[in-house]
């Protein structure tokens, strides 16, 4: 059993999930919590952090991975809070100076989908890749892209749930998005999908008409980083795939369809089915996203030869 402990905190629109270890062959405990006004779910997980940390000893370092946006420019006066989010009483919280205040250890902070995102390359299907996006459908849509190796963060950190894409032929329901409508992620989140359906996206029929639009919207999304990021793979995760998994293929067939031909490279000529598919770590891989910005923290850590406090993931 190794002798580091991270201490990981997944928060998410609908739950947080917080995760102690150094990898997933090594989870020595996990706790999920509903995510609430701020002072409760965030007063909610450090108590559970405090009681792991009385129990095994102090951490190495955390690891936060949140919905967002975040503002990660260390340069920002408002570094480590939430920006303007449709998550309601979240604007403006600062989860940097939360943890940084309460735990004297090194704490990194990212995104959720960056973090899921780090995870695939550290332990699922991005090992041994460069250059790959995860893209997470669930109660919002948003796009972890990693580039030579390293996170991309540049004046922010990429929001690319909310393009606008073009629409299914005959489609004119307005989208769910309230900043811009019909977006991906107004059209193709959980939310979007149980607005416009009226139910669960979990007992959604697979017969639905309405899978056609999520599966266009996502198709367009992957266009958009083949042509832009030029990804080795794409993943997708989120609550929405994991109940659906029939999306995969309209995805491919939505992706094939719109490139029409353009590219002529193997991944998209004869090698979709591999090159865009659910993560390697499944649902795991937004918890072990912030257990893998713990230990990346520590690990630069160490490096540097000084301690670290808050920190953003490395910049492209």
């Amino acid at each position: 059993m190794p002798t580091a402990t991270y201490a990981g905190v997944e928060m998410g629109g609908t739950k947080c999930v917080c995760i102690l270890g150094t990898g997933p062959e090594d989870i020595r405990a996990q706790e999920v919590l509903p995510t609430g006004d701020p002072a409760t779910t965030l007063g909610a997980i450090a108590q559970v952090l405090e009681r792991w940390q009385a129990a095994l000893g102090k951490f190495e370092a955390i690891g936060v991975a949140a919905f967002g946006p975040l503002d990660l420019r260390r340069d920002s006066r408002t570094y480590g809070r939430i920006g303007t989010t449709p998550k309601e009483r979240w604007t403006g919280t600062d989860l940097a100076g939360f943890f940084s205040e309460r735990f004297s250890v090194p704490v990194g902070l990212t995104t959720d989908v960056i973090g899921a995102a780090l995870a695939e390359g550290s332990w699922g299907s991005a090992r041994g890749l460069t250059d790959y996006a995860y893209i997470t459908v669930g109660t919002g849509v948003g796009v972890g892209m990693v580039a030579g190796g390293s996170a991309v963060l540049g004046c922010h950190h990429p929001e690319l749930g909310h393009v606008r894409v073009v629409r299914f032929a005959g489609d004119d329901w307005p989208g769910s998005c309230r900043f811009h409508g019909d977006c991906v992620e107004g059209l193709a989140s959980g939310p979007a999908i149980e607005a416009r359906s009226g139910g669960s996206t979990v007992n959604l029929s697979e017969n639905s008409p309405i899978w056609d639009t999520v599966a266009h919207a996502l198709g367009q999304l992957a266009h958009i980083l083949v042509v832009s990021l030029a990804p080795q793979r794409i993943l997708i995760g989120g609550g929405v795939l994991s109940a659906q998994p029939h999306l995969f293929p309209r995805i491919r067939s939505c992706l094939a369809t719109s490139l029409n031909g353009y590219l002529d490279i193997p991944q998209v000529t004869s090698g979709l089915e591999l090159y865009i598919g659910p993560p390697g770590l499944g649902t795991r891989a937004g918890p072990l996203g912030a257990l893998a910005v713990a230990v990346d923290t520590d690990a630069e850590r160490s490096a540097a030869g000084r301690p670290v406090t808050i920190k953003p993931v490395r910049q492209v």
